[in-house]
């Protein structure tokens, strides 16, 4: 609910959505649920939100999913061409992936390998490691930013993975990462335990056009980076700097 502009994060995601066709948003809400008011939306709320983690909140509208499902998280803005562009990849499992992070990295971080995570590809453009810790920048192919699609094949390998992992769960263990359970699975161990499965995860590239709110100056940048007037959404990472 963070406002750009005068408008909440939300908002604008869910006109974005709309824009380019999106009329079934379902919003799945935790922490103040009360006070998110996007009208024409499904709400499906996260009880045990103080205490879970992505995965556990997206499979809170499980029997929302459609085919195509595309998730998003509720924290990011990117422009409509990014979510069309991710609409019409036909990976069944398609991920969307900045290859022009660096220069918005250096401009939120003073150690860009801070709050960067790996993500390598391979040759035919899968994705072959995600959300670990970097060491070096060779390690990241590019940066995900948390909007991607799963759809035919993709939707139930997503499904499958989740109920197997539920299962272990529910015996007191973890497969997908042994470093959290499901409670705090993040949507990138998630795909990580789909890669490790055999499935392909697909990298679907954009070049800037996003921003993330993670910080106060991040909110600052985005304001310097959006021009409200421009519909659709436009969002020029080189206009604060005068580029």
């Amino acid at each position: 609910m963070v406002e750009i502009h005068g408008k909440p994060l939300i908002q604008w995601q869910v006109e974005t959505a709309r824009a380019v066709g999106i009329q079934d948003i379902t919003i799945v809400s935790g922490y103040r649920a009360d006070s998110i008011s996007v009208e024409g939306v499904r709400y499906v709320q996260n009880p045990r939100y103080a205490e879970t983690n992505m995965v556990r909140t997206l499979f809170c509208a499980e029997f929302h999913f459609g085919d195509p499902l595309i998730v998003s998280y509720g924290d990011i803005l990117y422009e409509p061409k990014a979510l069309k562009q991710l609409m019409d990849s036909n990976h069944p499992v398609g991920v969307i992936v900045d290859t022009e992070w660096l220069s918005y990295w250096e401009s939120r971080f003073e150690n860009v390998l801070e709050d960067a995570e790996t993500l390598r590809l391979d040759d035919a453009g899968a994705i072959v490691d995600i959300g670990q810790k970097p060491k070096t920048i060779e390690e990241i192919s590019g940066q995900y930013i948390g909007l991607m699609k799963f759809s035919g094949d993709g939707l139930k390998q997503l499904c499958d993975a989740y109920t197997s992992e539920l299962s272990a769960y529910e015996r007191g263990e973890s497969h997908i990462c042994k470093e959290r359970n499901l409670d705090q699975l993040y949507m990138t161990d998630l795909l990580q335990g789909l890669i490790d499965l055999g499935n392909t995860v697909s990298a679907v590239p954009i070049s800037g056009g996003w921003v993330e709110i993670d910080f106060p100056q991040d909110l600052t940048l985005a304001q310097k980076y959006i021009d409200p007037s421009d519909v659709p959404l436009k969002i020029s990472r080189s206009y604060a700097t005068g580029d």
